[in-house]
């Protein structure tokens, strides 16, 4: 089969379209023919050798797909723990998702990291409920769109930073206020606004002492992700006050049995409102799979709405 492999750490251009062995699903796995996958920047973080795939993880790119089971024909998408940018995948079968109706395959492809992800951290580990209010970090990206589309979904009052540019869009997917994280203090928006409840961050420590800023009393901060940086200053006096909470979590390297709960939670859960039109994948543009060093370009420069997807085959 063929796969895009990494031929060194480095730039979009060390990524190759070539010949690899086929994969040879472990006990409980499943091959999968995959016609799309989606790019995440957990994806550039491995080109780059910052994010290695966990142990005994596929080495090729790629952490969600859709396409065909093999055994019996059956569209499908999952969630992966690497090996997306390829023809094939083993995937666990306790990581397979149906197709949701209505969807596309290259919608399909959008969908499993981004709404394991967010299900996981906003309503297991967070417990957004009704009435409350979630801000959400960043809302233009993958997780962005997939999160405010979520918060509106379950009866929460979302709000969101992004550019400019992409307010419009999320105002359109539901969001009730958007915020220009480059002009001024979010944080002072969000309070003057009330405060948040919840709030989902994918920019890590230059934001930490701001989120802690913004929270209400009883609030939850989730922390997924360090495109800012690792380290930040944060008065623990604040934290205090406001009895507030803070998490830190990933999915990648997460044990099998915790993916196959969280992905029978999204099942469950999620699954439902996308086949109702509540939520729907958003993708930016859909490029061919031998164009990856491309798509990575375009998520590194970040004006992008929702989700840069590469077509493997059909779809």
């Amino acid at each position: 089969m063929r796969a895009v492999t990494i031929t060194a750490p480095g730039g979009p251009e060390v990524l190759t379209w070539a010949e690899v062995p086929d994969p040879v699903p472990d006990e409980g796995e499943v091959l999968v023919a995959v016609a799309a996958t989606a790019v995440n920047r957990a994806d550039l973080l491995q080109r780059e050798g910052r994010y290695p795939p966990p142990p005994g993880a596929s080495p090729y790119p790629g952490l969600e797909c859709a396409g065909h089971r093999e055994d019996t024909g059956e569209p499908v998408c999952a969630l992966l723990s690497g090996g997306g940018y390829a023809e094939r995948v083993a995937v666990p079968a306790a990581q397979l998702l149906p197709v949701p109706a209505g969807v596309a395959l290259t919608g399909a492809a959008a969908l499993p990291e981004v709404a394991c992800t967010v299900w996981s951290t906003v309503v297991r580990a967070a417990g957004l409920r009704v009435g409350e209010t979630l801000l959400v970090h960043g809302g233009g990206s993958g997780i962005g769109t997939f999160a405010v589309q979520l918060g509106v979904a379950l009866g929460a009052r979302v709000l969101t930073t992004a550019r400019p540019a992409k307010h419009e869009a999320l105002r359109a997917l539901g969001a009730h206020r958007t915020i220009d994280y480059t002009a001024g203090d979010f944080a002072e928006v969000v309070r003057a606004d009330g405060g948040a409840d919840v709030i989902l961050d994918i920019i890590g420590g230059p934001y930490l002492g701001r989120n802690v800023a913004a929270l209400r009393t009883g609030g939850r901060l989730a922390v997924i992700g360090m495109q800012g940086g690792r380290r930040g200053e944060l008065d623990l006096g604040a934290v205090l006050a406001r009895r507030a909470t803070l998490i830190g979590t990933t999915l990648r390297a997460r044990p099998a049995a915790e993916k196959a709960e969280i992905v029978a939670g999204v099942r469950a859960q999620v699954w439902p409102l996308v086949e109702a039109g509540r939520i729907r994948p958003v993708v930016d543009r859909v490029l061919p799979v031998t164009e990856a060093a491309q798509a990575h370009r375009v998520v590194a420069g970040g004006d992008h709405v929702g989700k840069v997807v590469l077509r493997v085959s059909g779809g």
